[in-house]
């Protein structure tokens, strides 16, 4: 048995209308042609996007020009160009950063046998940076890129907690506060206590608030960048009530917090990482 959650809070495919800005919309393009492990073409990349025909054309011959994708056969057919390919190696090789943090995230999987996450704070809602899910049957699907309400998620309740009380206001009374399920803290004052709990415990609990039948514990990555104790990453623990109930969940904050801290030396490794100089560029040839 699993239940499928990514669909109600996952990111919407790419889009024109949706895209900030040209240069958007190119790699909303580009991430549909990698996922095509085919030779495509302009009518193919049309009935995929749902885009008019002369707007992909035009998209095309750009990406094209800069050697993102180049024509194959008989020139009808495109598929992914040199430059684009040596950029996927390039940001494959030099991705030790992300790749020690899915490590600590994998490894506490291992240890607790349940979905944990990596979670940021991005406009006021909770997004899951990284995830790995447990090997068990009965699980919830969310994926990197989902974003849940700060409101009903243990990891939310501690960023929010985290602020004073005119930002934490600023943002809470700009909308509503979502009912989730029955559970949904939506009542400030309640929120207010909870919160007040957070602070004091450092860590934060999701008692089936945004999903019903789903308890979660999150706890604070150490950031030390920001002196004043605040942090801008969580790590958290995700189960079925079911298998998990939260006073049993509690039991892994200690793997929690040693796995934090790990997270918090991955970071604090990679801020100390000194910055190679820029390559000087060649002298220019004076006109003859």
């Amino acid at each position: 048995m699993k239940r499928d959650a990514a669909a109600l809070h996952a990111p919407a495919g790419p889009e024109p209308a949706a895209a900030d800005s040209p240069t958007l919309r190119h790699f909303a393009l580009l991430e549909r042609i990698a996922a095509q492990d085919r030779l495509f073409s302009l009518q193919s990349l049309v009935e995929d996007t749902g885009w008019p025909k002369p707007t992909v054309h035009r998209m095309l011959q750009q990406l094209e020009a800069g050697g993102l994708v180049q024509r194959e056969g008989d020139s009808r057919q495109y598929s992914t160009g040199v430059r684009l390919r040596r950029w996927a190696e390039t940001l494959l090789a030099n991705n030790t950063f992300h790749g020690a943090r899915h490590r600590v995230l994998r490894a506490l999987v291992e240890q607790v046998g349940e979905s944990c996450n990596i979670t940021g704070f991005v406009g006021g809602e909770v997004v899951y940076l990284d995830r790995v899910e447990t090997a068990a049957p009965l699980r919830f699907y969310l994926q990197p890129g989902s974003r849940v309400p700060a409101h009903a998620s243990a990891s939310g309740k501690v960023f929010l907690a985290q602020m004073n009380a005119t930002q934490r206001a600023r943002l809470l009374q700009a909308v509503p506060l979502e009912r989730c399920t029955p559970a949904t803290l939506t009542d400030p004052k309640a929120l207010d206590k909870e919160l007040a709990a957070v602070r004091r415990q450092r860590y934060g609990l999701d008692r089936e608030e945004f999903l019903p039948g789903l308890v979660c514990v999150a706890v604070p990555v150490p950031t030390a960048a920001d002196t004043q104790g605040r942090s801008s990453l969580c790590v958290a623990l995700q189960a079925p009530a079911m298998r998990l109930p939260i006073d049993k969940a509690l039991q892994w904050l200690p793997a929690l917090q040693a796995a934090a801290q790990a997270l918090g030396r991955v970071e604090a490794d990679a801020l100390a990482d000194p910055v190679l100089p820029p390559t000087a560029a060649p002298p220019r040839r004076k006109p003859r």
